[in-house]
């Protein structure tokens, strides 16, 4: 078979894994995590037959990129150093402890020398993130104190990676040309040069493509940053995922975040779950068969060791018992980062064979394997304890009212609702508006309204009121039907465009409409009339009954149709009968004259 048909064969075989197994597992309660593993057992010896096979996991690594991309952008530079202590202590420690720990067990297990028995200890000490961060989301508990604490952790390993690669070197003896020092140097200036561009580049770029209107070049920068970060990272001895993350975070405050998530979210999706079907491809049956007594043995050991080191930590440091119990079963299993440090202890280091190093990949398959029915199963050893959400905003993500459109009518009415202390996510298209609006202090991020993708990642799920100040007519009906059909929860309240926009909207369905100009034209003919020297009072009860009137025409015509109502309109100044005062001015003027010589459309705009 070609090339060409054998990697069409293999996109195709895999993209049909997903879609068989991911809604039977979901809906047996298994998770989708676990039913890519076993896409990817049964695909193996199919796909072995036709193609290379391990050239998948290669590639699908992206998706662990582009993961790690989007929880960076929803970690504030502030919030990551409030999380130093979780970081560098608890993550530290979780590391050392178990290393060590796991170290002693494989050296007794003569799975390795000494020199060996530390590299496959400390490999076997790092935890999967794909996996972890994968059922914190399918969980919804990414921003739970116990998942931050778990991200925390996740994050000290994948930093970890360095001085463990530089490790190898070491006990790899005099024959190892690397500098680890030099290695060491390089890996921080490379942050470095992350963290400057990040903060002097990227948000200039994204203003520049955005004032551009192309929304195709939007995401092919958005691409162009995750993997060229990632790159970097890479060439300087870091992981990929760690670049990724860092550009991340440098644009987790930019107008444009909610925009590059939401452009990211499906090339994430699709390649985080090739990479879990690429696990399941790699696992060599053949070593487990040949292995099976030693690896029934290590698996659960392996498991065991780093959940009671990884409970013992969380209630040292101020975990209750039940953040304990799930970080303790959301943390055992080896990590994606293993199958590097262990191909390369055996392919460069020298610290054990290659078949060494497949039986380790083994274990830290299985192990990955296990977690998504050790995560289910650590909820039945809950004691009850309330499920604690962090208390801090992430930038919008939970406000009560999502505004799209920041026109003039959204900028007034934003206002009110600051006034009235409620915190608002606000979203607009114009790359000009955002940039005008920082300039007086407002933040509000770029993106487009009409997408359910940017709505959700602006936090739709979670707002109470959903408030549409668009201009355009089409735009506005089109994000009303979106969040209506989808997003049912929501109330909607809508700047309408004219009379006629209002009564489809009505018609519609929505909460609330209101069209710009009616508030405005009241209060102008209230203020003219007081200018003529009628009184204040007296104006405002004028003003008061056109409103009144303004509000039962258009209920005439949303159930009649337009024409309904027009008896209710004025066109020549009422004048009271000689020496008679009405009692109230509503009868006065339920005697207005017909519309017949007002033009037709300024009467139906009205």
């Amino acid at each position: 078979m070609s090339a060409p048909n054998a990697l069409f064969t293999e996109t195709l075989l895999l993209l049909g894994g997903a879609v068989v197994t991911a809604p039977i597992f979901k809906k047996l309660g298994l998770g989708t995590v676990l039913g890519y593993l076993a896409a990817g057992v049964v695909i193996g010896p199919i796909l072995h037959g036709i193609g290379d096979g391990e050239s998948v996991l290669a590639v699908a690594e992206l998706g662990v990129v582009f993961l790690l991309f989007i929880i960076g952008l929803e970690l504030k530079p502030s919030r990551l150093w409030q999380m130093r202590r979780d970081i560098f202590g608890l993550g530290t420690a979780q590391v050392i402890l178990c290393g060590l720990a796991l170290t002693l067990a494989a050296d007794l297990a003569g799975i390795a020398g000494w020199r060996g028995s530390i590299i496959v200890g400390f490999g076997l000490a790092l935890s999967s993130t794909a996996f972890a961060m994968q059922i914190l989301e399918q969980d919804g508990d990414v921003n739970t104190k116990y998942g931050q604490r778990s991200f925390s952790i996740l994050l000290l390993q994948d930093l970890a990676i360095v001085p463990l690669l530089a490790l190898v070197t070491v006990l790899g003896g005099p024959t190892q040309a690397s500098d680890p020092i030099l290695d060491l140097a390089i890996a921080v200036g490379a942050v470095a040069a992350m963290i400057i561009a990040g903060r002097y580049l990227l948000t200039p770029l994204f203003q520049v493509i955005a004032r551009t209107g192309a929304r195709e070049a939007m995401i092919a920068a958005a691409l162009l940053v995750v993997m060229g970060s990632a790159t970097l990272m890479q060439l300087a001895g870091l992981s990929m995922a760690m670049g990724a993350f860092l550009s991340g975070v440098m644009l987790a405050e930019s107008s444009y975040r909610h925009e590059l998530e939401a452009d990211i979210e499906p090339f994430r999706g699709v390649l985080l779950a090739i990479f879990f079907i690429a696990v399941g491809l790699s696992l060599k049956l053949d070593v487990i068969v040949e292995n099976w007594v030693l690896i029934v043995l290590a698996v659960p050991v392996v498991m065991i060791i780093k959940g009671v080191i990884i409970y013992a930590l969380c209630r040292l440091t101020g975990s209750s018992h039940d953040d304990a119990i799930r970080m303790a079963f959301l943390l055992p299993q080896g990590g994606e980062f293993g199958f590097v440090l262990f191909s390369t202890a055996s392919a460069s280091g020298g610290l054990f064979s290659a078949s060494t190093a497949s039986l380790l990949i083994a274990i830290v398959t299985l192990s990955m394997a296990l977690t998504p029915l050790g995560a289910a199963l650590s909820k039945r050893l809950l004691s009850g304890d309330t499920h604690e959400e962090l208390d801090e905003d992430f930038e919008g993500a939970g406000s009560d009212v999502l505004m799209i459109g920041f026109s003039r009518f959204g900028q007034i009415a934003a206002q009110i609702l600051l006034a009235g202390g409620r915190d608002v996510t606000v979203i607009d298209f114009s790359a000009d508006r955002i940039r005008q609006a920082s300039n007086f202090g407002f933040r509000i991020y770029f993106g487009d309204g009409t997408r359910k993708d940017v709505l959700r990642s602006a936090g739709i799920d979670r707002a109470k009121v959903v408030v549409v100040c668009t201009h355009q007519r089409e735009i506005t009906d089109k994000i009303v039907e979106l969040v209506q059909t989808d997003y049912p929860h929501a109330r909607v309240f809508v700047r309408s465009y004219d009379r006629i926009h209002s009564i489809e909207l009505r018609n519609k369905g929505v909460d609330f409409e209101l069209r710009e100009t009616l508030e405005s034209g009241l209060l102008f003919g209230r203020r003219t009339l007081e200018a003529l020297g009628i009184s204040e009072t007296e104006a405002f009860e004028i003003g008061e009954d056109i409103r009144k009137r303004d509000e039962q025409r258009l209920v005439l015509q949303t159930s009649e149709g337009l024409q309904a109502g027009r008896d209710m309109l004025y066109s020549r100044p009422v004048k009271p009968e000689p020496l008679v005062k009405p009692k109230r001015s509503a009868d006065v003027f339920s005697d207005a004259d017909d519309l017949s010589a007002l033009p037709q459309e300024e009467a139906e705009r009205a």
